[in-house]
């Protein structure tokens, strides 16, 4: 399994808008996505960590050059401060 943990910084008074997005784009997954875990800092409400896992490191790759992932990705970003933070890796352990 491959996948993604990132860091995002959502603008002020946007953030249920944000999560409600969220919520609907993720109904209907990319090919090969296992998971997704968002989590809301306690420490700052605008700031979100996401936690995507895919089958496979080339599922992972083919979602991220997809136009469709593509345009996902751009209604999400129109409510960020500022571009993620990425931290890509192979999924070692998972229960």
């Amino acid at each position: 399994m491959y996948g993604s943990i990132s860091r995002w910084r959502i603008k002020e008074g946007k953030q249920e808008e944000f999560e409600q997005l969220g919520d609907e784009l993720m109904r209907d997954r990319p090919a090969g996505s296992r998971s997704v875990h968002v989590y809301r800092s306690d420490a700052d409400p605008r700031e979100y960590w996401i936690a995507g896992v895919f089958e496979s490191r080339e599922a992972y790759a083919a979602s991220s050059a997809s136009p469709e992932q593509g345009a996902r990705y751009q209604r999400l970003r129109d409510l960020m401060e500022s571009d993620p933070e990425w931290h890509d890796g192979e999924v070692v352990v998972s229960y």
